[in-house]
Protein backbone atom coordinates (compact mmCIF):
# COMPACT_ATOMS: atom_id res chain seq x y z
CA UNK A 1 0.00 0.00 0.00
CA UNK A 2 1.57 3.38 -1.09
CA UNK A 3 -0.32 5.16 1.26
CA UNK A 4 -0.57 9.05 -0.02
CA UNK A 5 0.98 11.20 2.66
CA UNK A 6 0.24 14.55 1.29
CA UNK A 7 -3.46 14.16 2.02
CA UNK A 8 -5.26 13.93 5.16
CA UNK A 9 -6.82 11.28 6.52
CA UNK A 10 -10.10 13.36 6.33
CA UNK A 11 -10.14 13.12 2.32
CA UNK A 12 -12.04 11.06 0.65
CA UNK A 13 -12.06 10.23 -3.62
CA UNK A 14 -14.78 9.96 -5.73
CA UNK A 15 -13.66 8.27 -9.32
CA UNK A 16 -16.41 9.42 -11.15
CA UNK A 17 -17.80 7.48 -14.02
CA UNK A 18 -20.10 7.96 -17.22
CA UNK A 19 -22.43 5.12 -15.84
CA UNK A 20 -23.69 2.41 -18.35
CA UNK A 21 -26.90 0.00 -19.26
CA UNK A 22 -24.19 -3.01 -19.38
CA UNK A 23 -22.66 -4.74 -16.53
CA UNK A 24 -19.00 -4.43 -17.73
CA UNK A 25 -18.34 -0.93 -16.84
CA UNK A 26 -19.36 -1.35 -13.49
CA UNK A 27 -17.34 -4.40 -13.16
CA UNK A 28 -13.85 -2.87 -14.45
CA UNK A 29 -14.89 0.54 -12.33
CA UNK A 30 -15.04 -1.92 -9.09
CA UNK A 31 -11.77 -3.22 -10.28
CA UNK A 32 -10.42 0.44 -10.73
CA UNK A 33 -11.59 1.19 -7.51
CA UNK A 34 -10.37 -1.89 -5.45
CA UNK A 35 -6.78 -1.11 -7.01
CA UNK A 36 -6.43 2.40 -6.49
CA UNK A 37 -7.42 1.88 -2.96
CA UNK A 38 -4.74 -0.92 -2.60
CA UNK A 39 -2.03 1.72 -4.48
CA UNK A 40 -2.64 4.81 -2.64
CA UNK A 41 -4.45 3.77 0.88
CA UNK A 42 -7.06 6.47 0.60
CA UNK A 43 -10.50 6.14 0.84
CA UNK A 44 -12.46 5.80 -2.19
CA UNK A 45 -15.69 5.48 -3.72
CA UNK A 46 -17.20 5.42 -7.97
CA UNK A 47 -19.58 8.08 -8.62
CA UNK A 48 -21.71 7.69 -11.76
CA UNK A 49 -23.46 10.46 -13.76
CA UNK A 50 -26.10 8.47 -14.62
CA UNK A 51 -27.58 5.11 -15.10
CA UNK A 52 -25.55 3.31 -12.27
CA UNK A 53 -24.91 3.08 -8.64
CA UNK A 54 -24.00 4.69 -6.66
CA UNK A 55 -24.66 8.36 -7.89
CA UNK A 56 -22.40 10.99 -7.09
CA UNK A 57 -24.19 12.61 -4.29
CA UNK A 58 -24.29 8.37 -3.53
CA UNK A 59 -20.85 8.36 -3.25
CA UNK A 60 -20.32 11.70 -0.90
CA UNK A 61 -22.71 9.85 1.30
CA UNK A 62 -20.31 6.79 1.87
CA UNK A 63 -17.87 8.77 2.09
CA UNK A 64 -19.41 10.50 4.87
CA UNK A 65 -20.50 7.18 6.49
CA UNK A 66 -16.24 5.35 5.55
CA UNK A 67 -14.51 8.85 7.07
CA UNK A 68 -14.85 10.54 10.67
CA UNK A 69 -14.86 14.25 10.34
CA UNK A 70 -14.86 14.19 6.38
CA UNK A 71 -13.67 17.68 5.48
CA UNK A 72 -11.94 17.07 1.55
CA UNK A 73 -13.53 15.06 -1.54
CA UNK A 74 -11.24 15.14 -4.68
CA UNK A 75 -13.50 14.28 -7.49
CA UNK A 76 -10.98 12.99 -10.17
CA UNK A 77 -13.04 12.08 -13.66
CA UNK A 78 -11.92 8.89 -14.92
CA UNK A 79 -12.37 9.90 -18.18
CA UNK A 80 -9.91 10.69 -21.27
CA UNK A 81 -10.60 13.38 -22.53
CA UNK A 82 -12.14 16.85 -21.22
CA UNK A 83 -15.78 17.12 -22.59
CA UNK A 84 -19.40 18.01 -21.69
CA UNK A 85 -19.22 15.56 -19.03
CA UNK A 86 -16.23 16.47 -17.27
CA UNK A 87 -16.74 20.53 -17.60
CA UNK A 88 -20.15 20.69 -17.58
CA UNK A 89 -22.33 17.57 -16.54
CA UNK A 90 -19.82 16.44 -13.20
CA UNK A 91 -19.42 19.69 -11.74
CA UNK A 92 -23.18 20.54 -11.70
CA UNK A 93 -23.69 16.74 -10.34
CA UNK A 94 -20.75 18.01 -7.06
CA UNK A 95 -22.87 21.20 -6.94
CA UNK A 96 -20.22 23.29 -8.37
CA UNK A 97 -20.43 25.70 -11.12
CA UNK A 98 -19.74 24.41 -14.64
CA UNK A 99 -16.99 25.50 -16.46
CA UNK A 100 -18.38 26.66 -19.25
CA UNK A 101 -21.68 27.27 -20.84
CA UNK A 102 -23.94 24.22 -22.40
CA UNK A 103 -23.91 24.21 -25.80
CA UNK A 104 -27.16 21.73 -25.42
CA UNK A 105 -28.83 24.00 -23.39
CA UNK A 106 -27.09 27.62 -23.00
CA UNK A 107 -29.95 28.96 -20.64
CA UNK A 108 -29.20 26.66 -18.36
CA UNK A 109 -32.54 25.60 -18.17
CA UNK A 110 -32.84 21.76 -18.44
CA UNK A 111 -35.28 19.59 -19.79
CA UNK A 112 -37.30 18.10 -16.16
CA UNK A 113 -36.30 14.87 -17.36
CA UNK A 114 -32.65 15.73 -17.97
CA UNK A 115 -30.22 13.78 -15.59
CA UNK A 116 -29.13 16.96 -14.31
CA UNK A 117 -32.34 17.78 -13.04
CA UNK A 118 -33.63 14.96 -11.60
CA UNK A 119 -30.52 13.90 -10.01
CA UNK A 120 -30.01 14.02 -6.23
CA UNK A 121 -27.92 17.08 -4.56
CA UNK A 122 -25.09 16.71 -2.81
CA UNK A 123 -25.09 16.73 0.67
CA UNK A 124 -21.47 17.93 2.02
CA UNK A 125 -20.04 21.22 3.82
CA UNK A 126 -16.63 20.36 3.39
CA UNK A 127 -14.06 21.13 0.37
CA UNK A 128 -14.53 19.61 -3.04
CA UNK A 129 -11.41 19.76 -5.50
CA UNK A 130 -12.60 18.72 -8.97
CA UNK A 131 -9.17 17.36 -11.30
CA UNK A 132 -9.26 17.44 -14.45
CA UNK A 133 -9.49 14.46 -17.02
CA UNK A 134 -6.70 11.92 -17.58
CA UNK A 135 -5.25 13.60 -21.07
CA UNK A 136 -2.64 12.26 -23.71
CA UNK A 137 -0.19 10.94 -21.62
CA UNK A 138 2.79 9.18 -22.56
CA UNK A 139 1.97 6.50 -20.12
CA UNK A 140 -1.35 5.56 -22.19
CA UNK A 141 1.15 4.60 -25.14
CA UNK A 142 2.25 1.52 -23.03
CA UNK A 143 -1.61 0.68 -22.69
CA UNK A 144 -1.98 0.56 -26.45
CA UNK A 145 1.13 -1.16 -27.34
CA UNK A 146 -0.03 -3.67 -24.92
CA UNK A 147 -3.24 -4.05 -26.61
CA UNK A 148 -1.77 -4.15 -29.99
CA UNK A 149 0.78 -7.47 -29.08
CA UNK A 150 -2.62 -9.21 -27.64
CA UNK A 151 -4.33 -9.00 -30.71
CA UNK A 152 -1.46 -9.68 -32.89
CA UNK A 153 -1.19 -12.76 -30.79
CA UNK A 154 -4.96 -13.89 -32.01
CA UNK A 155 -4.22 -13.13 -35.34
CA UNK A 156 -5.24 -15.75 -37.72
CA UNK A 157 -1.96 -14.70 -40.34
CA UNK A 158 1.71 -14.37 -40.67
CA UNK A 159 3.89 -12.13 -38.82
CA UNK A 160 4.78 -10.66 -42.57
CA UNK A 161 0.84 -9.44 -43.34
CA UNK A 162 1.18 -6.00 -44.13
CA UNK A 163 -0.37 -4.28 -40.51
CA UNK A 164 -1.85 -1.33 -39.87
CA UNK A 165 -3.21 0.19 -36.45
CA UNK A 166 -6.36 2.66 -36.17
CA UNK A 167 -6.91 4.23 -32.74
CA UNK A 168 -10.29 4.93 -32.17
CA UNK A 169 -12.74 6.87 -29.60
CA UNK A 170 -16.02 8.59 -28.78
CA UNK A 171 -15.76 12.23 -29.83
CA UNK A 172 -17.52 15.29 -29.24
CA UNK A 173 -19.65 18.05 -29.98
CA UNK A 174 -16.82 20.47 -28.09
CA UNK A 175 -12.99 20.39 -29.52
CA UNK A 176 -11.06 18.86 -26.52
CA UNK A 177 -12.12 15.11 -27.22
CA UNK A 178 -10.42 15.80 -31.36
CA UNK A 179 -7.14 17.46 -29.63
CA UNK A 180 -6.55 14.63 -26.63
CA UNK A 181 -7.09 12.30 -30.04
CA UNK A 182 -4.92 14.03 -32.19
CA UNK A 183 -2.24 14.57 -29.49
CA UNK A 184 -2.01 10.99 -27.98
CA UNK A 185 -2.08 9.51 -31.97
CA UNK A 186 1.04 12.36 -32.87
CA UNK A 187 2.72 10.88 -30.07
CA UNK A 188 1.78 7.12 -31.08
CA UNK A 189 2.86 7.64 -34.14
CA UNK A 190 6.23 8.77 -33.80
CA UNK A 191 6.68 5.26 -31.43
CA UNK A 192 4.75 3.08 -34.31
CA UNK A 193 6.72 1.28 -36.99
CA UNK A 194 3.23 0.13 -38.62
CA UNK A 195 0.98 2.32 -41.02
CA UNK A 196 -1.50 4.05 -38.25
CA UNK A 197 -4.18 6.64 -38.25
CA UNK A 198 -7.21 7.56 -35.69
CA UNK A 199 -11.08 8.27 -36.02
CA UNK A 200 -13.85 8.98 -34.19
CA UNK A 201 -17.09 7.05 -33.63
CA UNK A 202 -19.38 10.40 -34.05
CA UNK A 203 -19.73 14.16 -33.42
CA UNK A 204 -16.41 14.62 -34.97
CA UNK A 205 -14.44 13.46 -38.18
CA UNK A 206 -12.53 11.73 -39.36
CA UNK A 207 -14.84 8.99 -38.91
CA UNK A 208 -14.01 5.78 -38.58
CA UNK A 209 -15.07 4.07 -41.76
CA UNK A 210 -13.37 7.38 -43.38
CA UNK A 211 -9.57 6.44 -41.59
CA UNK A 212 -9.95 2.82 -42.10
CA UNK A 213 -10.87 3.35 -46.34
CA UNK A 214 -7.76 5.74 -46.42
CA UNK A 215 -5.56 3.54 -44.44
CA UNK A 216 -5.80 0.29 -46.17
CA UNK A 217 -6.24 2.63 -49.78
CA UNK A 218 -3.13 3.85 -49.12
CA UNK A 219 -1.19 1.24 -47.71
CA UNK A 220 -2.50 -2.23 -49.54
CA UNK A 221 -3.25 -3.56 -46.27
CA UNK A 222 -3.88 -7.62 -44.81
CA UNK A 223 -4.45 -6.58 -41.52
CA UNK A 224 -6.25 -4.02 -38.97
CA UNK A 225 -5.73 -3.74 -35.60
CA UNK A 226 -8.56 -1.30 -34.01
CA UNK A 227 -7.62 -0.30 -31.00
CA UNK A 228 -10.24 1.69 -28.72
CA UNK A 229 -9.00 4.05 -26.49
CA UNK A 230 -11.86 4.04 -24.19
CA UNK A 231 -12.03 3.24 -20.45
CA UNK A 232 -14.27 0.36 -19.71
CA UNK A 233 -16.83 -1.97 -22.44
CA UNK A 234 -20.00 -0.65 -22.83
CA UNK A 235 -22.30 -0.11 -25.70
CA UNK A 236 -20.02 1.68 -27.48
CA UNK A 237 -17.21 -0.73 -27.69
CA UNK A 238 -19.03 -3.72 -27.33
CA UNK A 239 -22.10 -2.23 -30.04
CA UNK A 240 -21.60 0.62 -31.58
CA UNK A 241 -17.78 -0.13 -32.88
CA UNK A 242 -18.48 -3.84 -33.83
CA UNK A 243 -21.28 -2.58 -36.28
CA UNK A 244 -19.31 0.32 -37.43
CA UNK A 245 -16.64 -2.71 -38.44
CA UNK A 246 -18.85 -4.89 -39.84
CA UNK A 247 -19.15 -7.34 -36.68
CA UNK A 248 -22.93 -7.16 -36.35
CA UNK A 249 -25.29 -6.64 -38.59
CA UNK A 250 -28.15 -3.82 -38.76
CA UNK A 251 -30.72 -6.07 -36.54
CA UNK A 252 -28.36 -7.27 -33.92
CA UNK A 253 -27.15 -3.31 -33.68
CA UNK A 254 -30.94 -2.12 -33.27
CA UNK A 255 -31.76 -5.08 -31.06
CA UNK A 256 -29.20 -4.10 -28.55
CA UNK A 257 -29.05 -0.62 -28.80
CA UNK A 258 -31.70 0.99 -27.80
CA UNK A 259 -30.64 1.96 -24.86
CA UNK A 260 -31.09 6.05 -24.34
CA UNK A 261 -27.88 8.51 -24.90
CA UNK A 262 -30.04 11.09 -22.98
CA UNK A 263 -27.57 14.02 -23.91
CA UNK A 264 -26.47 14.35 -27.76
CA UNK A 265 -28.35 12.38 -30.60
CA UNK A 266 -26.75 8.67 -31.87
CA UNK A 267 -25.93 8.78 -35.55
CA UNK A 268 -23.02 6.80 -36.83
CA UNK A 269 -21.16 7.70 -40.46
CA UNK A 270 -22.86 4.76 -42.47
CA UNK A 271 -20.06 4.53 -45.12
CA UNK A 272 -19.27 0.82 -45.80
CA UNK A 273 -16.07 0.28 -44.23
CA UNK A 274 -13.81 -0.98 -47.49
CA UNK A 275 -11.47 -3.61 -46.36
CA UNK A 276 -11.93 -7.81 -46.81
CA UNK A 277 -9.02 -8.52 -44.18
CA UNK A 278 -8.37 -9.55 -40.82
CA UNK A 279 -9.50 -6.52 -38.47
CA UNK A 280 -7.84 -7.85 -34.56
CA UNK A 281 -10.41 -5.69 -31.93
CA UNK A 282 -9.04 -5.94 -28.12
CA UNK A 283 -10.23 -5.31 -25.62
CA UNK A 284 -10.22 -1.33 -24.29
CA UNK A 285 -8.32 0.13 -21.41
CA UNK A 286 -10.20 -1.47 -18.31
CA UNK A 287 -8.51 -1.46 -14.62
CA UNK A 288 -4.88 -1.84 -16.47
CA UNK A 289 -2.19 -1.63 -13.60
CA UNK A 290 -1.20 1.42 -15.86
CA UNK A 291 -4.25 2.72 -15.96
CA UNK A 292 -4.31 2.60 -11.85
CA UNK A 293 -0.70 4.48 -11.70
CA UNK A 294 -1.78 7.26 -13.83
CA UNK A 295 -4.36 7.85 -11.39
CA UNK A 296 -2.43 7.48 -8.25
CA UNK A 297 -0.24 10.05 -10.18
CA UNK A 298 -2.85 12.71 -10.74
CA UNK A 299 -4.02 12.31 -7.23
CA UNK A 300 -0.33 12.64 -5.94
CA UNK A 301 0.12 15.57 -8.15
CA UNK A 302 -2.37 17.77 -7.76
Amino acid sequence: MDTNSKLSSNTGVILVSHGSTLPYAEEVFTEIKQKFIKKTGLAAEIGYMKVSEPTIAGAVDILKEEIDDLDKIIALPVFLAPGIHTNIDIPQLLGLEPLEEDPRCPDGNYPPEHYLSIAPDVDFDGEIELLSSIGPRDELLDIIDKRIQEALAESKLGDDAKTGILLVTHGSRLNYNKEFATALYNKFEKTCELPSSFGFMELCGPSIPESINKLVDENGLERLVVIPVFIAPGMHTTHDIPHILGFLDDHEHEHSHSHDHGDHDHVHDLTPVEFDGEILYPEPIKADDILIDILAKMIDGK
